[in-house]
């Protein structure tokens, strides 16, 4: 159903769009002429109105007008649906580095969170963590130039999942291209490894991600391994070195000793979910015992920092499932977790199949955020804190992801990442290179071609383009 919307003032169509997107997230949002809308946004120097049928609001307009806006349109949207979303009027993605600003301007922690009431309305629990997520990346962040992270994508996945939008080709359907994008992503391993040592850079942390990595077979994935330990790890001073093996199905003992060999200390063993009803359904190939079994093939074999994910909001979830979740994991004893909100993007399968196609049902408010009571719960039974958290837009229930942690296994390069305080050079088709300026605290970005053909065929092109674009900051 259409959400339309008549405003006076389209320069405030922006934050008008995004307080209507949090309370209804998955309708269209449409500005209209008054006698076709259903809601009417009235703002003019001291003003603002909005009617809405029998309901009817009017305030003054404070000095900050944006704000002052977002504040009076979530208590309107709030008053009429009854939904309570606890970040309030905070839409950016990295909302820790609004207390890190705050604590470091000399604000005292009880100050941050009555900013966090007053200012944006949001919740006490939610300020309170983004205090704890800003004092832990603050320890880690990076402030040092020359120091850097490494990206390593495999485009590849056994098959996409149902929530996926990220350019993942299953590998059944692309074999054919396995071989040469191995080639070519050996080749831009090699390749920036060379200008990594030229410019005396020090990789701090590296990450091998997709697609999922262990989706080729154990020759391939040890051919890309080798490259990586050769090129990256061996000749530096190299703090974390990361491998997704996010599905258990393509995991096997020869990749898990291929890792070992290569020095790999930290990977991700992730289940979203430990239903088996639900792994079904959102098209992942194998079930919760296939997780508890590499699970613990791995602890076996010497890795003692494994990283589990799990989404909140996934369909047909409620509580109990998660509750369900939690006890498998609490058993299983994981170094780290990761719990994300489920976001439903239009590029996925689960957006275009289910929510346009078939009406599938967005999980209720409430539920959402009993399960990520559910998560915190699970996060204290293993002894483990929050360290990164970051938002994205489309979120079910508008919450968070958030990394939990025992300390000292907290991933170095999950920090960097969301932080955006160290350069990332990114390989693989899709990978986006980020080089960061920290004196004059911006970025550039340099992304490689999606599509695998093209990534392929013009592999030397990238390579020199991404050396050009890092000579601006280690010329």
């Amino acid at each position: 159903m259409e959400v339309k919307i008549n405003l006076n003032n389209l320069k405030y169509r922006y934050e008008v769009y995004q307080l209507f997107n949090v309370y209804f997230s998955m309708r269209e949002i449409s500005f209209v002429e008054k006698e076709e809308a259903d809601y009417n946004v009235y703002i003019d120097e001291e003003t603002l109105k909005f009617k809405y049928k029998d309901y009817y609001k009017e305030e003054s307009l404070g000095e900050d007008i944006k704000n002052s806006l977002r504040r009076f349109l979530f208590l309107c949207l709030r008053d009429l649906t009854n939904d309570i979303y606890p970040w309030g009027i905070l839409i950016g993605i990295r909302p820790s580095k609004i207390a890190l600003k705050l604590l470091n301007e000399g604000h005292s922690e009880e100050e941050v969170i009555e900013i966090f009431k007053k200012k944006y309305v949001a919740h006490a629990d939610k300020a309170k963590l983004c205090i704890k997520v800003a004092k832990a990346e603050e320890r880690i962040v990076n402030k040092d130039k020359n120091n850097i992270a490494v990206y390593v994508g495999m485009a590849f996945c056994p098959t996409k999942c149902l929530y996926c939008s990220f350019t993942s080709n299953p590998i059944g359907i692309y074999k054919k291209m396995v071989k040469p994008y191995i080639e070519a992503l050996i080749k831009e391993i090699q390749g920036m490894s060379e200008y990594i040592k030229e410019k005396n850079l020090n990789v701090e942390s590296v990450y091998f991600g997709g697609g999922t990595p262990t989706a080729v077979n154990d020759e391939e994935f040890a051919a890309i391994m080798k490259e990586i330990y050769n090129n990256l790890i061996k000749d530096n001073k190299v703090k974390e070195f990361t491998v997704e093996c996010g599905r258990p199905d393509t995991l096997t003992r020869e990749k898990l000793k291929t890792m070992k060999e290569s020095k790999v200390d930290r990977i991700s063993i992730n289940p979203q979910t430990m239903n088996d009803d639900t792994l079904n359904l959102i098209g992942r190939t194998h079930s919760s015992e296939d997780i508890k079994e590499k699970f613990k093939l791995a602890r076996e074999l010497g890795f003692n920092d494994i990283n589990m994910d799990i989404i909140i909001g996934l369909p047909g979830e409620t509580h109990k499932e998660v509750l369900h979740t939690e006890n498998e994991l609490i058993k299983l004893k994981p170094d780290s977790i990761t719990v994300h909100g489920l976001a439903l993007k239009r590029g996925s399968r689960m957006y275009e199949e289910f929510i346009l196609k078939k009406g599938i049902e967005i999980t209720p408010q409430e539920e959402i955020i009993k399960m990520y009571e559910e998560s915190r719960n699970l996060a204290e039974n293993l002894g483990i804190s929050p360290y990164y958290m970051y938002r994205q837009k489309n979120m079910v229930g508008n919450m968070e992801n958030l990394g939990y942690a025992k300390e000292g296994k907290e991933c170095i390069y999950n920090i960097q990442m969301i932080e955006e305080r160290q350069t990332v050079i990114a390989l693989g088709a899709a990978a986006v290179s980020k080089v960061i300026f920290l004196e004059e605290d911006r970025l550039e970005r340099f992304p490689n071609l999606k599509d695998l053909h093209e990534y392929i065929s013009r592999i030397d092109e990238m390579i020199e383009k991404k050396k050009m674009l890092l000579d601006t900051l280690y010329n």
